[in-house]
């Protein structure tokens, strides 16, 4: 592979940053480790990008993907066309979210696609149904979702969206529900889970009910910071959505099959979303796939609509891979067999015990947070005040390379270090991830 940099742009990097991360080149791939190209086997912290759920080099999946080659290696799906695979995977998603009651099926080729699909779906089934009115998409401060430019409008980080401004109109952002750090300095779960919910409805009523098409979030927000909310907070959420029929569009992007200690997001508070945006974890990012689940509400309202407005009018070339669809076909099994979302249950609470033992009394770390095998260290340089360090101050990626040099690979960004295993992890991968985070620690903040 060529050594030369200049080739490659890095996502979400500055170019001609010469502190950049490059220099880290992963050659292979097996378990819940990754080896980098001086042949060091590292704990893999952060499961490729939240997505390599069920680890590497898992012989079910290749063995699927090699099948599928052999049998029908593309095709593609519009006009009514479809291939074995497609249809068998749109019954067994569907048949896994029959909980919360989803109906059909849009599949696209990762997240970003799975959110920008949701949103256009929430505006079409308005139109649908004779109330064209409603284009206004209410979502989190501190949110993440995607990089297209549907899904940047609604992202509630400021960095994925000012260098390529105006985004789109009719995005409106509200607070998040964050016990650490919110306007009202609420350390009340429950206080906090209905105010949140109160200032939902407030800005619905302030927009208009009649011009809100939907709200969407993450169960748990995950690149803003690993944002765990009260556990009142997506039933009241729920509940506003209803009171004014607003859609709730969960993207589970990140919490989809698993990574939570349940397997949806949402599920974990005993919530069902109108619309719900699947993609990594739905084959462990051996292929590229996304997909958007609607439910019976959604579905009728579309399909009974008698004119032009009821057709879907969007896709992409490669909606529903057949290699993709077999790959998470093998995928979903082993989650499903192997009950992959109690392991991250069980063992990512293991993780946050023993960090929370571990690093607390460090001067920078503020809070040590998450659910399942979702964690965050919060970096702070006042653990009174909780001023966040300086995201350029190259802090984390300091903690981060030592972690590295003791074989183990986590994600600094900016003001927090972000943890997500694969859901195959055991207590050895654990005991490692904290012990070269202690040495991290114990080497730089001092």
């Amino acid at each position: 592979m060529s050594e030369n940099k200049q080739t490659l742009w890095n996502p979400m990097v500055h170019p001609g940053d010469p502190n950049a991360r490059n220099h880290i080149q992963i050659v292979k791939g097996d378990g819940n480790y990754v080896q980098n190209r001086e042949g060091n086997w590292l704990v893999d912290g952060v499961g490729g990008l939240w997505n390599v759920n069920a680890g590497h080099n898992r012989s079910e999946i290749k063995d699927a993907i090699k099948a599928q080659l052999d049998e029908l290696e593309y095709f593609q799906i519009f006009d009514g066309i479809s291939h074995p695979r497609v249809l068998e995977l749109s019954d067994m998603i569907i048949e896994m979210t029959k909980p919360e009651g989803m109906a059909k099926v849009m599949f696209s080729s990762g997240g970003s696609d799975a959110v920008e699909t949701a949103l256009k779906v929430a505006r079409q089934y308005w139109k649908a149904i004779g109330q064209s009115q409603r284009y206004k998409y209410i979502s989190l401060k501190q949110g993440y979702h995607g990089v297209h430019f549907g899904g940047a409008s609604v992202n509630g980080n400021t960095v994925f969206r000012t260098n390529y401004e105006p985004m789109l109109p009719g995005c409106v952002h509200i607070d998040t529900p964050w016990l650490y750090r919110n306007p009202w300095n609420c350390e009340n779960p429950e206080e906090l889970g209905h105010l949140c919910a109160k200032q939902l409805e407030t800005e619905i009523l302030f927009q208009g009910p009649d011009t809100v098409a939907a709200f969407i979030a993450e169960p748990i927000q995950g690149a803003g910071g690993v944002i765990v909310p009260p556990a009142n907070y997506w039933p009241l959420i729920r509940a506003v959505c209803d009171k004014y029929g607003v859609l709730l569009i969960a993207d589970e992007v990140v919490t989809g099959f698993g990574r939570s200690g349940n397997m949806f997001g949402v599920r974990g508070w005993g919530v069902a979303a109108d619309i719900q945006c699947f993609a990594k974890g739905i084959n462990s990012g051996y292929i590229p796939l996304g997909a958007t689940v609607i439910n019976e509400r959604v579905a009728q309202g579309i399909e009974n609509c008698q004119s032009f407005t009821g057709a879907l009018m969007h896709g992409y070339t490669y909606s529903g891979h057949p290699v993709a669809c077999a790959a998470a076909i093998a995928n979903l099994k082993i989650v499903q067999d192997e009950d992959l979302p109690a392991n991250a249950a069980v063992q990512g609470q293991d993780m946050l015990t023993k960090l929370t033992n571990a690093l607390s009394d460090f001067p920078s770390v503020g809070q040590l947070r998450g659910m399942g095998l979702m964690l965050a260290i919060d970096l702070v340089t006042d653990k009174t005040t909780r001023e966040p360090i300086d995201p350029m101050s190259g802090f984390a990626n300091q903690i981060a390379a030592v972690a590295l040099r003791e074989g183990v690979i986590v994600r600094p960004v900016g003001t927090k270090i972000i943890l997500s295993p694969p859901l195959t992890i055991g207590t050895e991968e654990v005991d490692k991830i904290v012990y070269a985070l202690q040495k991290g620690f114990s080497e730089i903040d001092r």
